[in-house]
């Protein structure tokens, strides 16, 4: 596994893929554990073409030993450092029979502990109790989206499509007539897989047209430290594999 290499896509696109991670064993078990959960329903996202669990290691945290394996804790400390934290998790779980587009945008909202006034924080929301804000481009600059696929994925069950190189242009809105479309890449993953990408990267994805599930595990990682007296609604230093509050 050349780790130099896909740091350097990583820099360079916005996007790697990185093979073999995770075992079809690791796999299992990971998925096994999702199947027990028993997650509050405030962290659900449940309808037709979706379910996902918000919070993740905070409602099924002995998922943490399942997913930090001594291969993706090299993988990670090789990417990051440890000088980075987790900051987000969130579990996707993609009907095979979904009929969900998702149209292309970046991820610019972080997850926090309570809202505060503090300059360069914007965009407020609070959805089932859970507060996110828009924080200055520096944090998101600074956070490297890992995607752990627990399925295999293509472009007929809705694998990412990305636009490479548009991180590098900061926040903005998708302009199709700005964008070199003729770039677009599918980012098809392999079961076991990762996929690293900046959240400023321009994504999308299409509807399924096969009966395939498309589930993943969103982790965000990020080195910078909050404004205070802003706080991460979630935290794992990844030195440490044991989650805990800010």
């Amino acid at each position: 596994m050349n780790i130099i290499k896909h740091k350097k896509e990583f820099k360079e696109l916005g996007s790697s893929i990185i093979p073999g991670v995770f075992n079809e064993t690791e796999i299992n078990s990971i998925l096994d554990q999702l199947e027990q959960a028993k997650p509050a329903q405030e962290t659900l996202i449940e309808n037709e073409n979706l379910f996902a669990i918000r919070q993740l290691l905070i409602q099924v945290p002995d998922l943490a030993d399942l997913i930090f394996t001594s291969r993706f804790f090299q993988v990670l400390l090789e990417l990051a450092g440890t000088d980075y934290s987790l900051s987000k998790a969130i579990y996707f779980d993609k009907a095979g029979h979904s009929n969900w587009f998702v149209a292309y945008h970046q991820d610019l909202s972080i997850s926090v502990k309570e809202k505060a006034s503090v300059t360069g924080y914007r965009h407020w929301t609070l959805k089932k109790g859970q507060y996110g804000v828009e924080p200055p481009l520096e944090i998101l600059e600074n956070t490297i989206t890992v995607r752990i696929h627990l399925d295999n994925t293509g472009a007929e069950n809705g694998a990412l499509r990305i636009i490479p190189k548009s991180h590098k242009k900061g926040i903005h809105r998708f302009n199709p007539a700005e964008a070199n479309l003729e770039e677009e890449q599918i980012c098809e993953v392999e079961s076991g897989g990762i996929h690293i990408m900046s959240p400023l990267l321009m994504h999308a994805s299409n509807r399924s047209s096969a009966n395939l599930p498309r589930r993943v595990i969103h982790l965000e990682f990020n080195s910078v430290a909050m404004d205070k007296p802003l706080e991460w609604l979630e935290y794992l230093r990844i030195d440490s594999k044991s989650p805990s509050a800010v």
